[in-house]
């Protein structure tokens, strides 16, 4: 039997402490009035959770447009919780770790997952490392953004099982999480779908479906999720993907990135991960207008202008290589810390 968001597990701990629903509404308001701004936004979901209302409004994160705001139901958060720990083999006292920001759906999910399992959750402040663990610290489960673990490699092999999420892992990271003793996967989600709706080994090519979850394409090859426990209505995404079978699909890149050059269909995505490990800025790449091509690839870089090395590109096809590189002084980035691509190149006056 399913359990019902007013439920609270006996076994779920905060910080080493018991709390019923009574002890969650005292610990909100303290969290409120006195806490750290991470400790605020945890004060201010739990009273939300805790409400009379069957909905708790979420903020997108504004990686690939505007960030807005969804309902999405208590339950369905629920019915997603109980998935994950159904797919990771998650257990009541099991220890976790929350290391990401409550105000997002990542974050509110780790502590519905704590609530509905009966994990014992800790609780740290979000950073881009993972430096305020101590060494003798172990954890049944743990959800990071790839920042964090490229910022804290050392630190992963104190969890047991980690999930990635929020943006792609790169090749040369996952080339590092490889010598890490974890069972380390990244994840498939976003708000929408109550963050991830499948999941992939470090290493592995196809993401796997979680239970009572149905893929297809549309006719722009993207992909198309249904989730009745989830979402009453079909998630229609804009990630191109290829699809193996009902139950596993792989990930090629973003239908409104996609660069035609030339009558070629290029994905950023997979140039990208081909110069993680050759580029040590931030950047990404992007199409702009050409007379002969139609669209140009060119690479965008964080930081100043400086010569590129053309052997950088050795790595890439011919039609993959950069026509152009440009240096932006500074990215702008969206709530959540990832670059906002449309808004940096406003700032180079290309959109």
């Amino acid at each position: 039997m399913i359990p019902h968001y007013k439920n609270v597990h006996n076994r779920f701990k905060i910080n080493g402490f018991h709390f019923d629903k009574e002890a969650l509404f005292q610990l909100a308001y303290t969290s409120i009035k006195e806490g750290k701004e991470h400790e605020k936004d945890l004060g201010v979901f739990l009273l939300d959770w805790l409400d009379d209302k069957e909905i708790i409004t979420v903020t997108t994160s504004g990686t690939t447009g505007v960030p807005k705001r969804i309902a999405i139901k208590k339950q369905a958060m629920v019915h997603s919780a109980i998935a994950t720990g159904n797919f990771f083999n998650l257990h009541p006292q099991d220890k976790a770790l929350l290391c990401l920001p409550p105000r997002y759906i990542a974050g509110k999910m780790m502590i519905v997952r704590a609530m509905i399992i009966g994990l014992e959750l800790d609780i740290i402040e979000p950073t881009s490392h993972l430096d305020s663990l101590f060494a003798h610290q172990t954890y049944d489960f743990g959800a990071i953004v790839p920042l964090q673990a490229e910022n804290s490699l050392e630190k992963l092999n104190q969890f047991k099982k980690i999930i990635i999420g929020g943006a792609k892992v790169s090749d040369d990271l996952a080339s590092k999480l490889k010598e890490v003793n974890s069972e380390i996967y990244e994840t498939y989600g976003m708000t929408e779908t109550i963050t991830h709706i499948a999941a992939k080994k470090i290493g592995e090519e196809y993401f796997n479906i979680l239970e009572h979850v149905s893929i297809s394409n549309d006719d722009r090859n993207c992909l198309v999720i249904e989730a009745p426990s989830i979402s009453d209505e079909k998630v229609i995404t804009n990630d191109i993907v290829a699809i193996l079978n009902e139950k596993q699909f792989k990930w090629l890149g973003r239908y409104d990135n996609v660069i035609n050059s030339g009558g070629i269909k290029l994905f950023p995505e997979q140039i990208e991960t081909k110069l993680a490990s050759r580029i040590s800025n931030r950047f990404f790449i992007t199409g702009f207008p050409d007379a002969v091509l139609g669209t140009k690839v060119v690479l965008v870089i964080e930081g100043e202008s400086k010569e590129i090395d053309l052997e950088i590109f050795n790595s890439l096809e011919k039609f993959e290589k950069p026509k152009e590189v440009v240096f932006v002084s500074e990215f702008v980035e969206t709530d959540t810390k990832k670059i906002n691509r449309n808004k940096t190149l406003e700032k180079i006056k290309v959109v």
